[in-house]
């Protein structure tokens, strides 16, 4: 069976509503394959192998549409987030983290892994995701499971307001300054269908050259209508700055 979603949305113009208020290009629409099946049809695979964060800066900043399985991702803590491979020795006892000098103990380190957002593998299988799929939300072919969105601190203020317009409430963080756009932005809202903000990370802003003034977020693919819905309202409302 093919995993889909059933949705009815003009992702264009949905786009076009984030470019609109700023954002850092496009933004990105990412899809959990649970099988070859569920690449859509005409979606090339990558060339070469990168990092999920490289990958999505491909999308955001050149347009590319891609898949990628596992044998393609460099980063072995962003493939183990997306569901992808199985976690390293090195990662679960915490000695990796704990030699970039990130921790002042294994104990900490494990910790923080422990609590790092993951895809979840069904219990019969060692992994869950077959490849994970790119594409910028304007050109996207297929309903994403998760939205990727960097922008400016003010940008995301917008974004915040557009996504309480409906329900009120607050808007949390869920993150540890590791794996910001694997774990952070796109297992945390594909796992719990909540929106999710992180500050970014050394590994992102290194390799995928991220800029530093740049927040990164996830949105799941069920919310994105409602929150581009809501961004020209509270972008034009009374006391919002312009």
């Amino acid at each position: 069976m093919i995993d889909e979603m059933k949705t009815d949305i003009d992702y264009a113009a949905v786009a076009e509503m984030f470019k609109d208020i700023g954002i850092s290009g496009s933004p990105v629409a990412i899809k959990f394959a649970k099988n070859e099946e569920g690449i859509p049809v005409g979606v090339p695979e990558t060339d070469e192998a990168a990092r999920h964060c490289q990958m999505v800066t491909l999308a955001k900043n050149e347009g590319r549409i891609m898949y990628a399985r596992a044998d393609k991702h460099q980063c072995m803590g962003g493939a183990w987030a997306l569901g992808l491979k199985e976690l390293t020795t090195t990662l679960k006892s915490g000695e990796f983290y704990f030699k970039l000098g990130k921790f002042n103990s294994w104990a900490a380190c494990m910790r923080t892994i422990d609590s790092v957002p993951h895809v979840h593998p069904p219990a019969t299988e060692e992994v869950s995701t077959y490849a994970t799929v790119y594409a910028p939300l304007e050109k996207t072919p297929f309903d994403p499971h998760v939205v990727v969105i960097l922008a400016q601190p003010f940008v995301m203020l917008k974004i915040a307001q557009a996504i309480l317009y409906k329900t009120g409430g607050r808007v949390e963080s869920n993150m540890a300054g590791i794996q910001s756009v694997c774990a952070d932005a796109c297992a945390y809202p594909y796992m719990t269908g909540k929106v999710n903000y992180s500050l970014g990370c050394d590994g992102s802003r290194k390799f995928s050259g991220i800029d530093d003034e740049l927040m990164v977020m996830g949105i799941p693919g069920e919310l994105i209508k409602d929150v581009a819905d809501a961004l020209p309202i509270v972008t034009g409302a009374a006391g919002s700055k312009k």
